[in-house]
C-alpha cells in the first residue's frame, strides 16, 4: 500500500472527494497472515470494502482501483459485488493469472498498461482487452504509456494523467 502507485491512486480518489482507503494484503508489510495466492487475498479485499461502506453508508457510488497483483484481486471483487461502478487495472497481470471470470465484465472500466513493461507482457494485456470490449452494456478503455516499465518508474505523470482523464471523463457523464 506504499508503493508510488497505490499512494497516487489513493490521492487521486481523495482529491476526489470519495471514501478511500489502501490497505496491504495478508502478509505484506505489518499486515497479518502469509500470503494465500489471491484466496485469502479477496477476502481481504471484500472485507475492507465491507468496512469501508460500514463507515460511508452515505457513499452513492462505488469504486475499486489496483495495481499488479492488486488489479487482479480487485477485478475478482468487481464480479462479486454488484455496487462496484467502475474500476481502474493498472498492470494486470494478464500473463500470470486466469481473468476468465470477467464473463461477463459487470462495470466500465480502464486498464493501463507500459508498452516497456517486464513483468507483465503488453500482449497479454491486449489479449484481455479485446476479450473485454466484446461484452455488451459495458465500455473497456485502454491506455498504454510509451516507455513504461512495471513500475512506471519515469512515467508517473502519464499514468496519473491517464488515470484523472477517465476519471473525468467518467465522473461527468455520470452526473
Amino acid at each position: 500500500m506504499n508503493n508510488r502507485i497505490v499512494q497516487s491512486l489513493y490521492q487521486t480518489f481523495v482529491r476526489r472527494g470519495f471514501a478511500t482507503l489502501r490497505f496491504n494484503f495478508r502478509g505484506v508489510g505489518k499486515s497479518q497472515g502469509t500470503f494465500d495466492n489471491g484466496i485469502g487475498e479477496l477476502s481481504d479485499a471484500a472485507s475492507a470494502l465491507d468496512w469501508v461502506q460500514s463507515i460511508h453508508p452515505e457513499a452513492q457510488t462505488t469504486w475499486i482501483a489496483g495495481f499488479s497483483f492488486g488489479a487482479w484481486i480487485g477485478m475478482q471483487l468487481l464480479m462479486r459485488r454488484p455496487e462496484i461502478k467502475g474500476f481502474i487495472s493498472i498492470a494486470p497481470p494478464a500473463n500470470m493469472y486466469d481473468f476468465t471470470f470477467l464473463a461477463p465484465c459487470p462495470s466500465s472500466g480502464i486498464i493501463i498498461q507500459g508498452d516497456s513493461d517486464e513483468v507483465v507482457t503488453p500482449g497479454a494485456v491486449q489479449k484481455l482487452v479485446d476479450k473485454l470490449r466484446t461484452q455488451r452494456h459495458i465500455t473497456i478503455h485502454h491506455d498504454v504509456i510509451p516507455g513504461a516499465n512495471h513500475f512506471f518508474e519515469h512515467e508517473m505523470v502519464d499514468l496519473m494523467k491517464s488515470v484523472d482523464n477517465y476519471l473525468d471523463m467518467r465522473l461527468a457523464n455520470d452526473r
